[in-house]
C-alpha cells in the first residue's frame, strides 16, 4: 500500500514544482510601465501615441542592429543606434553617458550586497540624484 501513496506524493511534488516555475504574466512592473506612458492623460493624446510609436520603432531597429551582442558591447551598440535616430544625437549621447556614470556609481555603492539589502541600497542611491 505504500507505493500508491509515494507515487501520489511524487506526482504532487512534480506538479507543485512546475506551478512555481511559471512566471506571472503582467506583474507590477508591467503595470508600472503601462502607467508611466498613459497617453490618455496627455495634452495631445494623438501626438503622444505617435511619439511612443516612433520611440518603439527606434528601439526595435536598434535591437535588430545589436542582435548577437551581449553585456557592455550590447549596451554601447544600443546607445549608439538609438541616439543616431534621435532629434539631437549629441544631447542623446551626453544623457546616455550621464546615465551610464550614474549606473556605475550605484553599482559601486551597492557592491557585494544581495537580495533585499541590494534592492534597498539601489533605491537609496537612486533617490540621492
Amino acid at each position: 500500500m505504500k507505493h500508491p501513496i509515494s507515487i501520489l506524493g511524487a506526482v504532487l511534488l512534480a506538479a507543485s514544482t512546475a506551478l512555481h516555475a511559471q512566471a506571472p504574466q503582467g506583474g507590477p512592473a508591467a503595470k508600472q510601465r503601462a502607467q508611466r506612458f498613459d497617453c490618455s492623460k496627455a495634452k495631445d493624446p494623438k501626438a503622444c501615441e505617435e511619439r511612443l510609436a516612433k520611440a518603439k520603432a527606434a528601439r526595435d531597429k536598434a535591437r535588430q542592429a545589436c542582435e548577437g551582442k551581449q553585456g557592455d558591447e550590447r549596451r554601447a551598440c544600443m546607445q549608439k543606434e538609438v541616439c543616431a535616430q534621435a532629434k539631437d544625437p549629441a544631447q542623446c549621447e551626453a544623457r546616455a553617458k550621464e546615465l551610464a556614470a550614474r549606473r556605475e556609481q550605484v553599482r559601486e555603492a551597492c557592491k557585494g550586497k544581495q537580495g533585499e539589502e541590494l534592492r534597498s541600497c539601489v533605491r537609496e542611491q537612486r533617490q540621492k540624484k
